[in-house]
């Protein structure tokens, strides 16, 4: 029988100096980083909270705290690699697809989407195919419009067996 389990993801991070701005694994010229206890790869922690939530595992905070200073720093390619491989123990068979928007006032990102999604691709031994991503700005508005932080958004649904 198939069951088939949706996922979403929600993230955000302020911008900060002197640190290199990581999205979807993708190093992208920028003048300011983003501050986090990790990387700050606002879409990967967006991606993993998706496919964490649709496997019923709880979120990032809860396997990779930002308290324990093992993850200071942290890659997070790697860290998606340990999700999924949790994700697979607990019995999803595979990524059916994964949707994802980043909300960027700046830098513009459709130049690295190509990137991220091999990264990702690879990562979550999937097609390329299976997973999109999109960018967007919000038209001035808020505090990314303020170019005050990065957000992004995933969905993503998995094939778990029972």
């Amino acid at each position: 029988m198939v069951n088939l389990r949706i996922g979403h993801g929600f993230d955000v991070h302020r911008f900060a100096p002197d640190r290199k701005l990581i999205i979807g694994g993708v190093t992208i010229p920028h003048d300011k980083g983003l501050e986090g206890h990790s990387d700050a790869d606002v879409l990967l922690h967006a991606v993993m909270d998706s496919l964490l939530g649709a496997a019923g595992l709880g979120d990032i905070g809860v396997h990779f705290p930002p308290t324990d200073d093992r993850f200071k720093g942290a890659d997070s390619l790697e860290l998606l690699r340990l999700v999924w491989k949790k994700i697979q123990e607990a019995g999803c068979t595979n990524l059916v697809n994964l949707d994802a928007t980043i909300l960027a006032e700046r830098p513009k990102m459709q130049e690295h989407i190509p990137a991220m999604r091999e990264k990702i691709s690879q990562v979550l031994k999937t097609e390329l195919s299976c997973v999109n991503i999109k960018a967007t700005t919000t038209e001035g508005l808020g505090y990314i419009g303020r170019e005050e932080g990065i957000a992004a958004h995933a969905v993503c649904l998995l094939n778990v067996n029972e």
